[in-house]
């Protein structure tokens, strides 16, 4: 079994956004993200087939979502639900220090089915 740590320093150029993978299965994805000054590019928006729910565990960064005017402001601990097919993009992140998301990636999984036998 080895450790591994979130915090980790990941070698990564400013210019390109890092996404690594932590835990896959049929159903979800949990990943670590490490923004360095990047935002979604102008006039284009993520689409998921996939629920999300993402923390913002270092740095900064700006959220919008399609049909609201606000930009969402996170700082570490922040975290939000986006439900599938919700369109939204980053705005900004922070580009003096590296910003940390985790975010899970999740299918709605129909609940399983418990029998009880009757004695």
């Amino acid at each position: 079994m080895k450790i591994n740590n979130l915090f980790t320093p990941l070698a990564t150029p400013a210019t390109t956004e890092l996404f690594e993978k932590l835990l896959t299965t049929p159903h979800l994805l949990l990943e670590k993200i490490v923004s360095t000054g990047q935002a979604t590019p102008p006039g284009e928006w993520y689409d998921q087939d996939r629920e999300e729910w993402v923390i913002l565990l270092s740095g900064s960064a700006g959220l919008t979502f399609a049909g609201e005017n606000q930009i969402l402001s996170l700082r570490p601990g922040d975290y939000v639900h986006i439900p599938a097919h919700k369109r939204h993009r980053v705005e900004w992140t922070d580009s003096a220090a590296p910003t940390i998301w985790l975010a899970l990636h999740y299918s709605n999984i129909p609940p399983l089915l418990y029998f009880k036998s009757e004695e």
